[in-house]
């Protein structure tokens, strides 16, 4: 029975890279890739510097990333396309999709080097594949464009299908980097299914620093915790962009007099009093905890609800 059991789990084994996603994971360690990848960061460093511009292309007023919602544009615009093309006597109407998509194309691209330079070396190197593919297939439908307005319809179309291969590959990649490799997700501790409900006796409020910030363990979760007087802050440690720990980084003020902390990794920041993003590359808000000071001077914390 055991040797039966042993062949029917040999069967069930998938060899590794046999997958397409294990394929693009060798990405992640092509060294090649670096110059590249450094030559770019430098020229977005230096033309795009923090600000409401930055943040807005980060996506932090809607809260989440915006370029994956703006992906949608182009890529619908060229599928439609498509699938026009396919059809008698939809000439102009795919021509004129895939000048939408060409529109459509700018704000994506931006948003999406502006996120691309706010992440870690692997998914870096992935996402330039990834806009590397996106690119060649933008290149090939505003040839495609230029092909249709001059009356070369059939070599339009034949572009418009290699920039469709293309973008389908990019695609791909796009979704490896936002599933596989978490870019643009919450990283931060999700609370409400690691803390139970009620007030959890942290540390004695004496063995806390006044005015530099420090890590505490509740439970499996680490806080970044920051006293200031008789007034005791806490967030999540575990950045909302991707997992820095804020306990190392650097305590300012924002525009409001109100006090701040800095990821040390990606320059994020967060309002120490809610954990509200103040500026990205992080576009969620860090979770944050009420507090008290017991008459024995213990601090005691619970999750904002």
């Amino acid at each position: 029975m055991s040797g039966r059991a042993s062949k029917l789990f040999r069967r069930g084994t998938r060899r590794p890279g046999s997958h397409p996603a294990d394929v693009v994971d060798g990405l992640e360690h092509v060294e090649g890739l670096d110059g590249g990848v450094r030559g770019i960061s430098a020229v977005i460093s230096r033309v795009l510097r923090p600000g409401p511009v930055k943040d807005a292309l980060h996506g932090v007023p809607m809260g989440h990333p915006a370029h994956p919602s703006l992906t949608d544009v182009p890529m619908g615009c060229w599928m439609s396309a498509a699938v026009l093309d396919l059809m008698p006597g939809t000439e102009r109407a795919a021509r004129t999709l895939v000048a939408a998509g060409l529109a459509g194309a700018l704000p994506t691209v931006l948003t999406g080097w502006t996120d691309w330079s706010a992440l870690h070396r692997g998914q870096k190197r992935v996402g330039l594949v990834h806009a590397s593919a996106t690119g060649a297939a933008t290149v090939l439908y505003a040839a495609s464009l230029v092909a249709r307005r001059q009356g070369r319809t059939a070599v339009g179309r034949m572009l418009g299908f290699a920039g469709l291969s293309m973008l389908m590959g990019g695609g791909y990649l796009g979704g490896h980097l936002a599933f596989r490799l978490a870019a643009g997700a919450n990283h931060a501790d999700k609370l409400a299914h690691l803390v139970s409900l009620g007030w959890h006796d942290l540390c004695k409020i004496d063995e806390l620093p006044d005015g530099w910030p420090v890590q505490r363990q509740l439970g499996y979760i680490n806080l970044f915790v920051l006293r200031q007087g008789e007034d005791v802050h806490i967030l999540a440690d575990r950045c909302a962009h991707l997992g820095g720990p804020l306990h190392q980084g650097r305590i300012v003020a924002d525009e409001s007099a109100e006090t701040c902390v800095v990821c040390p990794w990606h320059g994020s920041t967060f309002r120490v009093a809610d954990g509200a993003v103040v500026h990205g590359p992080a576009t969620s808000r860090q979770p944050a905890f009420e507090t008290r000071t017991s008459e024995e001077g213990v601090v005691q914390v619970r999750p904002v609800p």
